[in-house]
């Protein structure tokens, strides 16, 4: 930069502190709303179903039909040897002292089961409340009053919301904790200096809170779906994106200082070289992500915007924040290994006899081409063979929590002694002249116990009911000689509920719905069916939907971005392939290891899709950082002496990256839930194979042996070399 050009002295010194100021700030708001997320986020699943969903449907009325929007929890007792008459009377005193808590709506009488070994209550808990304080209340109450000799539990779908809840409980501390942990040991061990690892870990979490500071408020007003899952995922994404992206400036900056440049003129240096590969990685990553937009479920349309704005701000941080940082410390930020004139400079060809790691690398690449992208792709087809075997068909409620869950624990002895999906009914609304025939239809239908249809009439909201003569016969769940109820009627229509022989969360149940579902579809009847199963099964075929349609546009979208990056067809063709084949290596091997080292019952359908988005969008990163240094190398040196150069050049940056992206998503592993352990497994390895085997020795020997016609059609791959 000539002197002309260079700002004044103060300018110099003003402009960085602005900035970092600005960042300050924005920090300082931004950083209390770690607590808060709780406060506008949910973890109903019933809510982020497509308004479409049969069981959304249900869903809207069941107030109508129950006189509140309620959510059951089924307080389960056992005694060994069976429940003595003090034990069943104290009990039922126990259900009377839970009708009082706040947030209990209706509390059944304590039903004991058949075999005089258990009993349980079901207790109708405010949906609109805080559910998991409200079951944490009961389960103090219930932990207290126990009678003596007897075991208790709360489960059901609340229980399994509180539980669920409560394994989320780790994201605002321990998850960020382990997460920048991990960053800052691996920059300390990479750069061997103390202040350059505060400095980059400064911009990931300035970043962080500045976005959590948006979203929350986007939350607040409703404009997007905050949940546990979604939030834990935004924590980890920033804090990878914003390192790798702070890691791409650092390295120009310190090949600009180790070039003897002054601190404002690296800076400048370095944002020049680093603004079009960092703008074109997050812009890759948020065009993935909005093709999130396309999903049924609220909560992958959710993931879109919110982890966008997280991309978004990570690029500003790196580009604003941390240049202003290193502006104002310049080359003692490298201390004690501070970069001389020299040290940062490309060998001239690579691929002749040079010290280095990298260099060792490109020689091999350039000597091995052919050889070494053919072995990389046949090992990764190989572990891609896996991939038949992952099970993402959805998974019982009952194991989401891998932790202790006494929701689980209750529901294991609750189908030992009752109907295993008592407490948590289908529910079918159908028109009144039709619920003869729907009553019957489902009292046949295999996988259901009983059926009964809501009353207002009746004692406990509901009455059994039969079919007789092509009519409904009502009787009271209640002594003998009450009198015969009349069913509630909304808008025409009735309530059935229907009590199912399997556990409510079950795929075997699930299976029940989806039978019942076609059974009706083959008559007249215009009935719907919801509950909690339903919400399961509609959840899991949105997913599998989702991941249907959102994958293939994901890829048309980001060759898109990489065409018009690299000025070429086949070279983004060729990248799109090679993170592909990688992604299904990863999900290979994960598969594996899911079924037999963890042992793992199944997967949400969700977790390929999710996995898919990062792998693709930010292992794609890489091979822009990559390409897009090789291209500039190409341009003044030739295409495969510019493959080698930008291979020596980029090593090691990259591989800092990917070791830093690999164990911020393998921090999620700490939230012991496991979609979330799931999808960090995948993306950790499918990360390290990006790093080590494609963007190492796939791409560039591929690269490499086709030469410049990699460019093609642009005019690069017409140049001689």
């Amino acid at each position: 930069m000539s002197p002309a050009s260079t700002p004044s002295r103060w300018l110099r010194i003003a402009l960085p502190l602005v900035l970092v100021v600005i960042w300050l700030a924005g920090g300082s708001l931004g950083g209390p709303y770690f607590g808060k997320v709780d406060e506008v986020s949910t973890n109903d699943q019933s809510s982020f179903l497509p308004q479409s969903a049969e069981s959304t449907q249900v869903q809207e009325r069941l107030g109508d039909f129950l006189g509140g929007d309620a959510i059951p929890a089924l307080v389960v007792f056992d005694a060994d040897g069976g429940l003595d008459r003090a034990q069943l009377e104290r009990i039922q005193a126990v259900a009377v002292e839970l009708s009082d808590l706040d947030g209990v709506q209706e509390v059944s009488p304590a039903i004991p089961s058949d075999d005089g070994e258990a009993a349980q209550i079901v207790v109708s808990i405010d949906a609109s409340g805080e559910v998991t304080d409200i079951v944490g209340e009961v389960r103090d109450l219930v932990a207290a009053d126990v009678p003596q000799g007897v075991e208790s539990w709360v489960t059901g779908p609340a229980g399994f919301t509180a539980d669920l809840a409560t394994g989320f409980t780790g994201i605002d501390g321990l998850l960020l904790l382990v997460a920048l942990g991990a960053v800052f040991v691996i920059l300390v061990v990479v750069y061997r200096s103390p202040l350059l690892p505060i400095l980059v870990l400064l911009t990931s979490v300035f970043a962080l809170c500045v976005a959590l500071l948006s979203v929350w408020w986007l939350a607040k007003a409703e404009i997007v779906v905050l949940n546990g899952q979604v939030q834990g995922i935004l924590f980890i994404l920033v804090i990878g994106a914003a390192t790798d992206y702070a890691l791409l400036y650092v390295a120009r900056f310190r090949e600009a200082i180790g070039a003897g440049r002054r601190r404002w003129d690296a800076a400048t240096v370095a944002w020049k070289g680093s603004v079009e590969p960092i703008l074109a990685s997050g812009g890759t990553v948020i065009a993935g992500l909005l093709c999130l937009l396309l999903s049924d479920l609220a909560s992958n349309r959710a993931l879109g915007p919110i982890a966008s704005i997280g991309i978004a701000f990570a690029m500003l941080s790196a580009l604003t924040f941390l240049p202003a940082l290193l502006a104002l410390v310049g080359r003692a930020a490298f201390w004690p290994f501070i970069p001389k004139s020299g040290m940062t400079e490309l060998p001239a060809d690579p691929a002749q006899p040079t010290r280095g790691l990298w260099a060792t690398l490109a020689r091999f690449v350039a000597r091995r081409a052919r050889i070494v992208w053919i072995l990389s792709t046949v090992v990764l087809l190989a572990a891609s063979v896996g991939v038949t075997q992952l099970k993402a068909d959805g998974v019982p409620a009952s194991e989401l929590v891998l932790g202790a869950s006494q929701a689980r624990d209750g529901q294991t002895v609750l189908a030992e002694h009752f109907p295993a999906g008592s407490g948590s009914p289908l529910y079918v609304i159908v028109p009144e002249a039709e619920a003869p025939d729907t009553a019957q239809l489902v009292a046949d239908q295999a996988g259901v116990e009983s059926v009964a249809i809501v009353s207002a009439d009746a004692p406990a909201g509901q009455a059994d009911v039969s079919v007789e003569d092509g009519a409904l016969v009502l009787t009271a769940q209640g002594p003998p000689g009450t009198p015969a109820p009349a069913p509630t009627v909304d808008g025409g229509d009735v309530m059935l509920v229907a009590t199912l022989s399997d556990a409510a969360d079950s795929l075997a149940a699930e299976d029940t719905v989806r039978d019942l579902r076609a059974a009706i579809s083959g008559t007249t009847l215009d009935a719907v069916v919801g509950g909690t199963t339903a919400v399961d099964l509609d959840t899991n075929d949105t997913s599998i939907r989702d991941r249907t349609v959102i994958i293939p546009v994901i890829l048309g979208v980001v060759l898109i971005i990489l065409m018009l990056l690299l000025r070429s067809i086949l070279a983004p063709v060729l990248l799109i392939l090679s993170v592909i084949v990688s992604f299904a290596a990863a999900l290979g091997v994960s598969a594996l290891v899911f079924n037999e080292v963890f042992g793992f019952p199944g997967g949400d359908p969700a977790v390929p899709l999710y996995g898919f988005v990062f792998l693709v969008a930010l292992g794609i990163d890489y091979n822009i950082f990559l390409m897009s240094r090789v291209r500039e190398e190409s341009i003044h040196h030739g295409t495969r002496r510019g493959i080698l150069r930008g291979l020596v050049a980029t090593g090691g940056v990259i591989t800092s990256a990917g070791l830093v992206l690999a164990a911020t998503f393998a921090a999620l592993g700490v939230i012991q839930i496991l979609f979330l352990v799931q999808l960090a497994f995948i993306v950790a390895f499918g990360v390290l194979l990006d790093t080590f085997i494609v963007r190492s020795l796939l791409v560039p020997a591929l690269a490499y042996d086709i030469g410049k016609k990699i460019w093609w059609p642009s005019k690069l791959s017409r140049v001689a070399e």
